[in-house]
């Protein structure tokens, strides 16, 4: 997989880094968070898309905690073959409750995170993963929880 370098100006950067710290919760959300970045409503949204497109930012939306609202959630992993892996990578990506899906340089060189509306749906997209994949799947729910306050400063 290769990498394309993308080159961000100091707006793009403000807004990566303004908006880690959280959306208005508005009528105009966006033009509000624009007023403190300096542009309009509009310009944030077209930045955001452009960079949504271009691959700088991977994801815009908001964090839910599945657990929490009654869902279930895990980190799963597969071994593919190198030769495989886009292919594998597409199958397992059309899954709705697939996320996070990036390669690892491990035994397991594919690892995705599983987030279902209900605990015992997450045994069934693995097993419907496994099918549609004919790879096993290996499953690696959390024993514990700790909030780490992660960033990335642009």
């Amino acid at each position: 997989m290769k990498q394309q370098t993308v080159t961000l100006d100091a707006t793009d950067r403000a807004i990566i880094n303004d908006l880690q710290g959280g959306f208005p919760l508005s009528e105009e959300p966006f033009a509000d968070a624009a007023r403190d970045l300096g542009i309009d409503g509009h310009e944030l949204m077209v930045r955001i898309d452009r960079m949504l497109k271009n691959g700088a930012l991977s994801r815009f939306g908001p964090m839910y905690h599945a657990e929490k609202m009654g869902g279930g959630l895990t980190l799963a992993a597969i071994k593919v073959p190198e030769d495989d892996f886009e292919n594998i990578a597409g199958i397992v990506n059309e899954f709705a409750e697939v996320a996070h899906n990036y390669a690892r340089d491990h035994a397991l060189n594919m690892w995705f995170v599983i987030a279902t509306e209900t605990p015992e749906r997450v045994d069934e997209v693995i097993s419907e993963i496994e099918v549609a994949t004919g790879l096993k799947v290996h499953n690696m729910p959390k024993i514990d929880e700790f909030f780490v306050g992660l960033r990335f400063e642009a």
